[in-house]
């Protein structure tokens, strides 16, 4: 007798195979975890931000809200650390000492953010004290905005404008993410 797989058992099989991998089942955590950046996302007020900043993140699809809030805090520190080292280098070749003072103002004002400030929220997050990581994270807003006005009081074009909306629009992204957990 001769053992073989009829065409009519296999088929069953072969659309199990095929279809599979289409269905929203638990063994494929990606579907998930990429619904809930979207879900997330929406509720920010900058969802194409939100969803190239998180998704840009390989750890973003093995993490909880708490975790995305996380990821959201870190980039935005890494944002302000670049944007504070970029001032420092702008200060050094300024040609005009309007503009250096201002760029030194803007320094300093970022200085305290990226040492002590968002660290500090970075940590409150983690320790589930939300309403403190809030008040830190918008506070990188509050000094972008502040180092704008600057310029803009003194006449001067602000070399950092774009930079400075970028951080206010990431802020603003971190703290509503970090509204969906209180």
């Amino acid at each position: 007798m001769r053992n073989s797989i009829s065409p009519t058992s296999f088929f069953p099989i072969l659309l199990l195979l095929i279809f599979l991998p289409f269905t929203q089942c638990s063994i494929f955590p990606l579907d998930k975890s990429g619904n809930l950046i979207e879900q997330i996302c929406k509720k920010t007020p900058n969802y194409d931000l939100c969803l190239s900043s998180l998704l840009s993140n390989p750890e973003s699809s093995n993490v909880d809200v708490k975790g995305l809030a996380q990821i959201m805090a870190d980039i935005l520190l890494g944002n302000v650390s670049d944007s504070l080292n970029y001032i420092e280098g702008l200060v050094k070749q300024a040609p005009e000492e309007q503009l250096e003072r201002c760029l030194a103002y803007c320094a300093e004002l970022y200085i305290p953010v990226v040492k002590y400030t968002l660290p500090q929220a970075i940590e409150a997050l983690s320790k589930g004290q939300y309403r403190f990581a809030n008040y830190g994270i918008s506070d990188a807003a509050k000094e972008a905005d502040t180092c704008e006005k600057k310029f803009s009081s003194s006449s001067i074009q602000s070399p950092l404008t774009d930079m400075n909306n970028l951080l206010e629009s990431l802020s603003d992204v971190a703290v509503a993410i970090i509204n969906t957990l209180l």
